[in-house]
């Protein structure tokens, strides 16, 4: 029993610096996210700021992913670091001058402080993927719901603050954000600080669609959802992140990220069928569906693209990058919804329209989670198996010196090793040949080989070669 808490407090080791991240997601709710707070809240205004931040937060992610080989590692000088800072330092200023001089939607300021925003909070979470990146999944996982239940925390306090200490806190956040991100950089091994290759690869496009599709989604509802009800640091990302720690925390074992991966499915549509009975369950249950429905499914999707530039090596702002970008289908999302409104359509129609979109797009995303053999085999995604988020299990582990020893005893080329890495976990023929993307013949070829320099005449023997 003893052995097994001093495990699970050895997974939060060095945990603090990534607890601080919250900060930057403390400071989008406290200045653009949350309505109460902006100061550009003006119904004369004519611009959306929410936009003009996510705008500039799209196209700096977008530009960074698309010029990784030459930035990365981003945190491998202050540059990035001190980038991010200047963007949350200068719209802080904007967002302070607002207030103190009651300059409320005076267009220049908000504008340049929305884009400020965009582009440092961008900068930041791209350094602090690269950052996390290096963890075991398990860690990154915890992590990551930790940051965020820390940062809704925070927002909880801090909203509760009079004016001059909530702009107090608006300027001090980007600092402690950005000691933190330099701070867990610094607390890496030095092998983890290297860069990481941006050699050729196929983008997973199952992920990117279904990504989108939820973004869109979720940005349909976004203007409608009740207060707490948030993609940032709301009371349903609050509730969210809490069951998913404690979850994998105590039960990472049995946690099965497989079932997991279908719940954001469940939890939208069941969003969308109780808005008609807000008699019955009131829409405040509606949006916390909603937008937990969102918040899972970006922090599965992220943690598919950890999984998978761990195993590609590829680095992971390529991936984090463009997953953050698809922000702007959160924007079209909400313009397709102020469309409706602007065709004088009553609200019950609006309604069906709406549920008609969501109907056909949670059918193509459907079909894309049912196509999880594929998501797993295509781009090396083992996460989605029971107990997957477990780094190596003592079976594991003796299998893979097992199989090292083989390899090294019969002189294997890299490939026959992959192979017979394979055969050790049970796979058949298909499944290699899925998992490796090489043709029948090829794999006949490779086992043909194996064998022979194994001294073994079939797979059964192969087997009993690496169990004996």
């Amino acid at each position: 029993m003893r052995a097994g808490r001093d495990e699970r407090i050895a997974r939060l080791h060095g945990v603090l610096p990534f607890l601080a991240m919250g900060c930057a997601r403390c400071w989008v709710a406290l200045t653009v996210a949350a309505p109460v707070a902006g100061p550009y809240e003006s119904p004369a205004s004519m611009i959306d700021f929410h936009n003009v931040f996510d705008y500039a937060f799209c196209l700096t992610a977008l530009i960074v992913a698309l010029a990784a080989r030459r930035f990365v590692p981003l945190n491998g000088t202050a540059r990035f670091r001190n980038l991010s800072f200047a963007g949350f330092a200068g719209s802080s200023l904007c967002f302070v001058a607002a207030h103190v001089f009651g300059l409320g939607s005076s267009t220049p300021l908000a504008v340049a402080g929305s884009a400020l925003g965009g582009f440092g909070f961008a900068l930041f979470l791209l350094l602090a993927a690269e950052v996390i990146a290096s963890l075991p999944l398990l860690r990154i996982f915890l992590f990551s719901t930790l940051s965020q239940l820390a940062a809704a925390a925070l927002t909880f306090f801090l909203s509760g603050l009079d004016e001059p200490r909530m702009l107090v806190a608006v300027l001090l956040l980007p600092i402690a954000a950005r000691i933190a991100v330099a701070r867990a950089y610094a607390g890496l091994p030095d092998q983890d600080k290297l860069a990481r290759p941006c050699s050729k690869f196929t983008y997973p496009w199952k992920i990117f669609v279904l990504m989108a599709l939820y973004s869109f989604v979720y940005g349909l509802r976004q203007s409608q959802l009740v207060a707490g009800a948030g993609q940032h640091t709301g009371a349903s990302t609050a509730i969210m992140m809490g069951v998913l720690f404690l979850s994998a925390y105590f039960f990472s074992n049995r946690f099965n990220i497989g079932t997991l991966y279908r719940s954001p499915l469940v939890l939208i549509i069941c969003g969308f069928l109780l808005i008609p009975a807000e008699g019955v369950f009131g829409n405040v249950v509606s949006s916390y569906l909603i937008a937990m429905s969102y918040s899972l499914t970006s922090l599965l999707v992220a943690l598919l693209f950890y999984d998978i530039s761990k195993r590609l090596g590829v680095t992971i702002v390529v991936f984090s990058g463009i997953k953050n970008a698809e922000q702007i289908f959160v924007v079209m999302g909400k313009g397709a919804s102020n469309a409706l409104d602007s065709v004088g359509l009553t609200s019950g129609a609006q309604d069906i329209v709406i549920a008609v979109l969501v109907a056909v797009m949670m059918l193509v995303a459907t079909l894309i989670l049912l196509s999880e053999r594929e998501l797993a085999s295509k781009w090396g995604v083992r996460i989605l198996d029971v107990g997957g988020l477990v780094e190596r299990t003592p079976e594991e582990e003796r299998r893979d010196e097992m199989v090292e020893a083989l390899a090294s005893r019969a002189r294997l080329t890299p490939r026959e090793t992959e192979i017979v890495a394979l055969v050790a976990q049970g796979r058949n023929g298909p499944a290699i040949m899925a998992e490796l993307f090489i043709a029948e013949g090829t794999l006949k070829a490779h086992m043909s080989h194996i064998y022979e320099k194994c001294g073994v005449a079939n797979r059964r023997e192969l087997k009993e070669l690496l169990e004996g």
